[in-house]
């Protein structure tokens, strides 16, 4: 009995030991398949990275242009932009245009282009000034004289040599003078070049110049209370208006192409005289009688601009 029982716990003893190497076999074997798994991973993830190098590459290069394109894209900057809408002196149109709401053809602000020819000048001519021993004058191409609108103006010309000079327009230059075209003085064109050179290019703007004392005014010959012809002279700003009192207001006369403001009923003549200049500014002038052809000085003066 001792012995069968003997028998029966060797044999139980080598069924646990059995079954627990076979256990322990099949734990290796999984172990081994694990181990294994990883490496064919890698293995395979190998070919994905290789191509996926491309993928990764091709992904940068249509990235990389984006960045590259964004500046070309890019706004200005504030500064930029105002720097650019800085208006230029040569070509600033619109501020002169607000700066000058009476102006003609002729505006503040504005470089003209022409040329320069010469002739012998006294001071006088189309806008009918007195001839006189100021000789730096100019007659100016019959678009930009605009029936007389540009009578007095001073206009600095400038050579391309670098000269410039002041002359102030008393004379009309019709026919062959075209637009932009000056005709000066021998004496004021001899400061920008040799009178040999006969015709130079030239640029030329509108000046508002110092130094002037106060303006006259001068009735034309025949003037009376029933006719009058006004002229304004020695303003330093171009003339927009010239008005006279009459019925208790103000009546505006017309500008002859001889720089006269004609009343051809008689209205205000001997009375009140209001002068507008391009800028707007208006003078008021009293007590100038109708004392034809003579040169009746005031104390009043356009400001410089």
């Amino acid at each position: 009995m001792h012995r069968r029982w003997l028998f029966i716990s060797a044999a139980a003893v080598l069924t646990i030991i059995s079954l627990t190497a076979v256990l322990l076999t099949g734990r290796k074997s999984e172990a081994r398949d694990t181990t294994v798994t990883p490496a064919a991973s890698r293995h395979a993830s190998a070919p994905a990275a290789t191509t996926s190098a491309p993928s990764a590459s091709a992904d940068a290069t249509a990235v990389s242009p984006k960045p590259s394109a964004r500046p070309t894209k890019r706004k200005p900057s504030p500064s930029a932009t105002s720097a650019s809408a800085k208006p230029t002196a040569t070509t600033p149109a619109q501020p002169a245009s607000g700066s000058a709401p009476l102006a003609g053809r002729i505006r503040p602000g504005v470089t003209y282009r022409g040329v320069a020819t010469f002739y012998d000048a006294d001071g006088g001519g189309a806008c009918l000034y007195d001839p006189s021993g100021d000789v730096m004058t100019g007659a100016m191409n019959t678009a930009d004289y605009e029936g007389s609108k540009a009578c007095g103006a001073y206009v600095v010309v400038s050579a391309a040599n670098g000269a410039s000079i002041t002359v102030r327009i008393t004379n009309e230059c019709p026919g062959d003078c075209a637009p932009g075209q000056i005709d000066l003085s021998a004496q004021a064109f001899a400061k920008l070049a040799a009178p040999s050179a006969g015709r130079i290019p030239i640029t030329w703007k509108l000046a508002s110049p110092s130094g002037l004392g106060p303006l006259s005014i001068r009735y034309k010959t025949g003037s009376s209370q029933y006719w009058c012809g006004i002229q304004v002279i020695g303003h330093r700003n171009p003339l927009a208006r010239l008005e006279v009192s009459s019925g208790g207001g103000w009546r505006s006369l017309k500008r002859e192409d001889y720089n006269y403001f004609l009343s051809e009923d008689g209205a205000g003549c001997g009375g009140a005289i209001r002068i507008t200049d391009i800028y707007g500014q208006q003078l008021t002038v009293n007590g100038i009688a109708v004392r034809p052809n003579v040169v009746q000085p005031t104390k009043v003066q356009f400001a410089a601009h």
